[in-house]
């Protein structure tokens, strides 16, 4: 009998990832939507909970935009789509310490209460090429720039084809 070493880390992923009520995200993944900062995934990645847990139209319009954008050279990418309502208060918590004042977070980052990501009704776009062409040509998919403050925050705001609302100021808007 021929006996093998396993690192105890893979062996400890292994077990907790068989482990009833495991995450099923894909290693390198987080249940909660998070995405690391200056990073983002591919509109193909629906294993992804940011993307898995999103509004099936919302992600259905954005995909439609993509394909479309794709065809203009325009690749379109997602920088956060649904987050967990721990992951959304993680996010606001870290805009107080860094602007030293909850108002100015809030203008940035809303509360799990109010943020359409943790509903799954709202998507981040970059780079800002792609988010650019989404504000010129989203209302075409029905997807509209949602705050001012926010070039690349869109979500399901008209009919496709119809007149997207003006964006509101900041996220208190």
């Amino acid at each position: 009998m021929v006996m093998r070493t396993v690192p105890v880390a893979a062996l400890v992923l292994a077990v907790a990832a068989c482990a009833p009520g495991a995450d099923p995200s894909p290693i390198g993944t987080t249940g909660d939507g998070s995405i690391p900062a200056n990073q983002s995934i591919s509109l193909d990645d629906s294993g992804h909970a940011a993307l898995a847990n999103l509004d099936p139209a919302l992600l259905a319009a954005v995909r439609a935009a993509a394909a479309d954008a794709a065809a203009r050279g325009v690749e379109l990418k997602v920088t956060s789509g649904w987050r967990s309502r721990e992951y959304q208060q993680r996010l606001l918590d870290e805009a107080v310490a860094r602007y030293r004042s909850e108002e100015e977070a809030r203008k940035l980052v809303h509360p799990p209460d109010r943020s359409r990501h943790v509903t799954g009704q709202a998507i981040d776009i970059g780079p800002t090429a792609a988010a650019d062409w989404l504000v010129q040509h989203g209302a075409d998919y029905g997807l509209c720039q949602a705050y001012a403050n926010e070039m690349w925050h869109f979500e399901l705001l008209t009919t496709p084809g119809g007149p997207c609302p003006q964006p509101q100021d900041s996220a208190n808007g």
